[in-house]
């Protein structure tokens, strides 16, 4: 059944115009959670579901060619099997770009979602409907969608993800009503869909969106060219995340932005100079003194 699946989604992706997104997926459930058969089965047809809606909905009104879509990652999974098609998963997504004149992707979302209730059945579409809440799945999975688009668009242009980043926002307020986890303030702790878009948004996070296209293409994208004049701008990039992490420590963007370039940036200043690698390493520190022994490691 799954080599049938897997051969349906080759042949799907062959006839589909080019999205905007190249999107794998993977659904797998819980070691620990006895799944029959016929569950195992209804958990392959949820994993092309997946990849039709984010692979074949056009999520823009922008022509994307083959070679622009953005390359993602979806790992789905399943925590709890409810019965009557209702689940508890969670998901971890990955987002990429590649750098200019080279062969080098660089991460640019790496983000692990614990909290998402659905349902879903035996042959059944996972439908988005633009405006309007139709089901968690479907909605989560658009907020996702429009979220990696803006933080491509921003990688490119300064704020250049403003149009995606409203869109992921319009589904968090459609959402709220839902009472699904995942949508809303109030929630235990701030990480979640609502607390990510929001602070995105929110002018008092500006310099880290600055931040996110300085780094990536007035640094990573010249790095080729002239790899001190990059560090020199990536560093000026990080800098812009002090006033954001003065005002709202340990935020969900900020850190998951330092997660996701941590080793990036280590590869980066490895052969720096010695009073470089140092400056570089105590700012880090301050941003993220949760992880100071890993940035130690880029001095060490």
């Amino acid at each position: 059944m799954k080599i049938i699946l897997f051969i349906i989604a080759l042949l799907f992706t062959s006839f589909i115009s080019a999205q905007e997104l190249n999107c794998q997926v993977n659904v797998q459930s819980n070691p620990a959670l006895d799944v029959s058969t016929t569950e195992k089965e209804i958990l392959q047809e949820l994993e092309l579901a997946i990849f039709e809606i984010m692979n074949s909905t056009a999520w823009t009104k922008e022509e994307f060619a083959v070679e622009e879509r953005i390359n993602c990652v979806f790992q789905v999974s399943i925590t709890e099997i409810k019965g009557n098609g209702n689940y508890k998963a969670s998901v971890q997504i990955q987002a990429t770009r590649p750098v200019f004149n080279s062969t080098y992707n660089t991460t640019l979302f790496n983000y692990l979602d614990e909290n998402v209730d659905f349902t879903f059945r035996r042959g059944a579409k996972i439908l988005y409907s633009d405006n309007q809440f139709t089901d968690n799945l479907s909605s989560v999975m658009a907020f996702y969608a429009f979220y990696i688009l803006g933080l491509d668009g921003d990688s490119f242009a300064l704020k250049g993800g403003d149009p995606y980043l409203k869109k992921a926002q319009d589904i968090v307020l459609l959402a709220q009503s839902s009472m699904m986890p995942g949508w809303r303030a109030d929630e235990k702790g701030r990480r979640n869909r609502y607390w990510l878009i929001e602070n995105a948004l929110q002018e008092l996070f500006n310099p880290l969106r600055e931040c996110f296209y300085q780094y990536h293409r007035k640094g990573l994208d010249k790095i080729y060219d002239d790899q001190e004049l990059a560090r020199t701008e990536i560093k000026e990039a990080l800098e812009k995340l002090l006033p954001v992490n003065s005002s709202k420590p340990g935020s969900v963007n900020v850190l998951n932005f330092l997660s996701a370039k941590r080793q990036e940036i280590a590869g980066i200043y490895k052969d720096a100079e010695r009073k470089q690698q140092v400056d570089l390493v105590n700012m880090l520190k301050r941003l993220d003194p949760t992880n100071a022994s890993k940035y130690q490691e880029i001095i060490q």
